[in-house]
Order: structure tokens, then sequence, then C-alpha cells
């Protein structure tokens, strides 16, 4: 396989699916005409707290179609060492976190899940840079299913509520 074969997105967004911490699959097709907030996140990380403001995004825009995906992994300083289980549980208990919590999966390397393999090659970082940084990056995908931005861990889930609500009211 070459490089520009490898770095080809295998489907289009709403062409996912990926498994919520029950092990229920969760579709993307589910997800046509809605913003979706993808992040990956971690529950001993200095970044943990934003667990809130992305709760408080989903119950302000849930209703008016902004859908949050929470990805754990375990990349970033082991910061995520919990099973599915344990990570269900911290974050119902400690955020109250509603919105769909993925299986835990790595967001980089040769383990990387295609979700993010997909989400990094449409929308790379600063200087072209594809491998996600910290915990708690996030991607934006509009109601198309075209991933439009993408912010580093220190921006916080109040500082891009702006953005999300500029997406929801395009048509």
């Amino acid at each position: 396989m070459s490089a520009d074969q490898q770095q080809q997105p295998s489907k289009p967004f709403y062409g996912f699916g990926f498994d919520l911490l029950d092990g229920k699959k969760y579709e993307f097709s589910q997800l046509a005409g809605k913003v979706v907030l993808i992040v990956n996140v971690a529950s001993k990380c200095g970044f943990t707290p934003q667990y809130e403001g992305l709760e408080k995004l989903y119950e302000k825009y849930g209703e008016q179609g902004l859908v949050v995906l929470g990805f754990p992994s375990n990349q970033f300083g082991g910061q995520e060492p919990g099973d599915n289980e344990e990570i269900g549980a911290s974050c119902k208990r400690n955020y109250g976190v509603t919105f769909p919590i993925m299986t835990k999966s790595d967001v980089n390397g040769k383990d990387e899940n295609e979700v993010f393999k997909y989400l990094k090659t449409e929308k790379p970082g600063l200087l072209g840079l594809k491998r996600v940084k910290w915990n708690f990056e996030k991607f934006l995908v509009d109601k198309k299913g075209n991933v439009v931005e993408r912010w580093a861990s220190l921006s916080t889930p109040e500082s891009i509520d702006g953005t999300i609500k500029k997406y929801l009211q395009q048509e």
C-alpha cells in the first residue's frame, strides 16, 4: 500500500460506527444533519474538568442538533487507566455526563481508531501535523459531515460555544 493510499480515509464520516462503553454499536449514520463535537477524553488529566463544559454544551444545544462524542484514550501520560465500566462511572459521578462515550481506544499510532484517522486527515493541526497532541483535543463536524474545526486541549468548551452556535444555525 502506498503512502497516499494509507492517508486516504476509508469512508466518509457517516459511514463510521463505534462501540459505546456498554458495548452497543453507535452508528454515525444517525448523525446526518447534526453538528458533532468529537473529543478525545481522559479521567485523570488536568483538562478533565472540561467534561463539565462539554456536558453544558450538550445540554444547551442538544435540542438544536449538537451531539458530543467522547473517545477515551490512555495514550497521553496514562491518564485513562480504567476499563470501560470505570470510565463510564467516573464520567457520570464526577461530571454528570449524558453524552455518548465510546470504548477506550488509541487516537494516534499504528492502532489508532478509524474515526480519529479520518478526522486528522480531514483537519490537520498546526503546520499540517496530523497527530493528536494531548487529551481533550476537539474536532467539529458540520451538518453535512465535513470536519470544519479543530481545537487544541487549551481551548475550553466555553471558548468554542460561539463557533458551535454558528454551525448549528447554518442550513
